[in-house]
């Protein structure tokens, strides 16, 4: 069974593509913390590629930003390749099944909250009308 479960966090902007067939997918970079301290103390993260496609890809590279909390659902791909000097290279993918935002929606909807008039006050249930 390959199946990986991630919570962690975007270390920069998704970057999206197309396949020469056509199909979009969406690649980042997430941080998860470990549960524990190294000997020195510090908190450590290790740091997982992960790849998106299709429709999942579409949401991803439109909701998701530098900093964004995400829970992935998915499995873990083994990619070889040749470097710019003919090296071969190994590299491990998640391929997400499923990403859940854990973020909320946009800071947008804060920012809003922030410009509401200083003037205005709580309404209590029984003075409305209705």
């Amino acid at each position: 069974m390959n199946k990986i479960l991630l919570i962690g966090n975007l270390t920069r902007d998704p970057e999206s593509n197309t396949t020469s067939s056509g199909v979009n997918f969406t690649r980042f970079n997430v941080a998860v913390n470990r549960p524990f301290a190294n000997s020195s103390g510090e908190r450590v993260a290790d740091y997982f590629d992960v790849i998106c496609w299709r429709q999942l890809a579409d949401r991803c590279a439109k909701y998701l930003y530098k900093g964004s909390k995400v829970g992935i659902n998915g499995s873990v791909q083994r990619r070889q390749y040749e470097d710019r000097d003919g090296i071969k290279r190994t590299s491990f993918d998640v391929v997400a099944d499923e990403v859940e935002f854990l973020t909320p929606k946009t800071d947008g909807a804060r920012q809003a909250q922030d410009n509401v008039p200083s003037d205005l006050h709580p309404v209590d249930n029984d003075d409305l009308p209705f």
